[in-house]
């Protein structure tokens, strides 16, 4: 890893249901990242696309309701292709702030749904993208399971870059996976609100002895549809997600953060040496494995139908 790298992690929402406008706010963010002399930026789950939190899209076990697959219909409508016209002003704006840039997206193929990270050279390339494994709960309906295929780490000017998305940092196999490819800053996009999600970081700093980078949606419900069937008793304050951000260094200490209940850019210098430092006693990867006792296999194909 670069010796010394200034992050930027965004915490923002969505303009829900609006494509055009949540890419100005990607814009305005990233802007707002560079003048903080960031060079890395890291912006939450699903943040192009957006996440429908509350909505359950008509469905029931053996029953799913007509309004329910009009939701989805528009939800659809939101998402992304990969590349695509909406990466392509993405790399543009990334390339114009001169930003390496983390974005949790929506990502379309075919008639299925992901939830995907995508990755950003300074220069605006689409380096790469990880999409979520294992989808939580409702979000199972909505979004499609992603394969080994997308589990790499990508190399960069900055160092080694790679995302777990949500619940997959519950994964303790895909964490190893992300450790097994020295990882230096681990990218945790999310819209886990919860004060639980704080030791998590923490612990997979500390467990993984790299820089975590967690950004968390703010979203409101100004930020939705007048249409969005939410109502005061989910969210009596107005607020969906609230935030929770939070920057991470290897020895688990919080260097930024965690910020609540409103936007907020998080922004922290970075030391590459203290990798190396935390490394000295406790590397999962390496001296401190057990190879001879234990072994992680991957299965990196890329699983599709038949033709």
């Amino acid at each position: 890893m670069k010796q010394d790298v200034k992050v930027a992690v965004v915490q923002t929402g969505s303009r829900l249901f609006d494509l055009d406008r949540t890419l100005d706010r990607f814009e305005q963010r990233a802007l707002d990242a560079a003048r903080k002399d960031a060079e890395l930026a890291v912006f939450p789950e699903a943040f192009v696309g957006g996440y429908p939190k509350g909505l359950d899209f008509g469905a029931r076990v053996g029953q799913r309701s007509d309004e329910g697959r009009e939701w989805f219909a528009r939800y659809f409508r939101q998402s992304i292709r990969v590349p695509g016209p909406e990466t392509a002003r993405m790399g543009e704006i990334v390339r114009s702030c001169r930003l390496h840039v983390s974005v949790g997206v929506v990502e379309r193929d075919g008639g299925t749904l992901y939830c995907s990270a995508l990755y950003f050279g300074s220069d605006g390339k689409l380096l790469g993208k990880h999409r979520k494994v294992m989808p939580t709960a409702m979000e199972r309906l909505i979004w499609g399971f992603g394969d080994g295929s997308t589990l790499d780490v990508v190399e960069t000017e900055l160092g080694r870059v790679g995302a777990a998305i949500c619940w997959e940092n519950y994964m303790p196999q895909l964490r190893l996976a992300m450790y097994a490819q020295n990882v230096e800053l681990y990218c945790a996009p999310t819209v886990d609100d919860r004060e639980s999600w704080q030791p998590t970081m923490r612990h997979i700093a500390m467990e993984g002895r790299c820089f975590v980078l967690a950004a968390c949606q703010y979203l409101t419900r100004e930020d939705c549809p007048a249409d969005y069937p939410v109502d005061g008793k989910q969210f009596p304050d107005r607020t969906l997600i609230r935030g929770g951000s939070v920057i991470v260094d290897p020895m688990g200490n919080v260097i930024a953060g965690p910020i609540y209940d409103r936007e907020e850019i998080l922004v922290a210098d970075l030391d590459g040496d203290s990798i190396i430092r935390g490394k000295f006693d406790l590397d999962v990867a390496g001296h401190y494995s057990r190879s001879e006792i234990f072994k992680l296999k991957i299965n990196k194909k890329e699983l599709k139908p038949r033709k």
